[in-house]
């Protein structure tokens, strides 16, 4: 068994978004990120998506690309991201009825002796692009955090954190995402949503006694990346 991830698929069922506005790199990427998924990915191996699965906007178009995502290998859990319009209710997710993929909500997934835990996170209180209104979205996210690793009533080994958004600030700094993970004895912490130029702002190795991986697709050239 072992433990991947990757984030920021960004699958997209109609064909109108593409990515290769981002680079060249990013052409046929839907194609490069199944080919090695197919490569080196078992079935009893785990597969973490924190976020940006989809660019449908409703669940049914959106389960055109979560079915294939569940028809590949492996056991896979799934968290929200900024562009998941098509996120619904947990009762909602649980009806598209897919086999090998959990979505994170406000709970845990337990996997051999792993609790994975996790939310979408927040863009950092020192962004350009934080005003007033999202210091509410910042809370309640942290809040959500919380509630998903309090969630985890039984005794595991290791605890992993699945979050969209980086958790540190733009000096590269942990915020408060990162406490409340010390708080419960966090281990590994897997984010996505750099992209391009915004890897310059990635963090990664070991913080504060997390173990801190940037898993957007792009960043790790579209290959899953072990993370245990």
């Amino acid at each position: 068994m072992a433990v991947y991830g990757i984030a920021d698929l960004h699958l997209d069922p109609i064909g109108d978004k593409p990515m290769d506005i981002f680079g060249e790199n990013w052409v046929d990427h839907e194609k490069k990120i199944f080919n090695h998924w197919n490569k080196v990915i078992s079935d009893d191996d785990l597969v973490l998506i924190p976020g940006d699965i989809s660019w449908a906007l409703k669940l049914d178009e959106a389960k055109v690309d979560l079915t294939k995502i569940d028809e590949l290998p492996g056991i896979k859990v799934i968290g929200k991201g900024n562009h998941d319009y098509w996120w619904g209710t947990k009762s909602k997710l649980n009806s598209l009825k897919l086999n090998s993929i959990h979505f994170l909500y406000n709970d845990h997934f337990i996997y051999k002796d792993i609790a994975i835990c996790g939310t979408r996170g927040w863009p950092s209180k020192d962004s350009e692009e934080f005003d007033p209104h999202d210091e509410k979205v910042f809370n309640r996210e942290v809040n959500r955090l919380e509630l998903s690793l309090n969630s985890v009533c039984k005794q595991v080994n290791k605890i992993i954190v699945m979050l969209h958004y980086p958790p540190f600030n733009i000096d590269k700094t942990p915020n408060e995402f990162v406490e409340v993970m010390k708080k419960y004895n966090v281990e590994v912490c897997v984010y996505g949503h750099l992209h391009s130029e915004g890897h310059k702002f990635a963090v990664e190795g070991k913080i504060d006694g997390i173990d801190f991986h940037c898993i957007s697709c792009d960043y790790i050239n579209f290959k899953l990346k072990k993370i245990m």
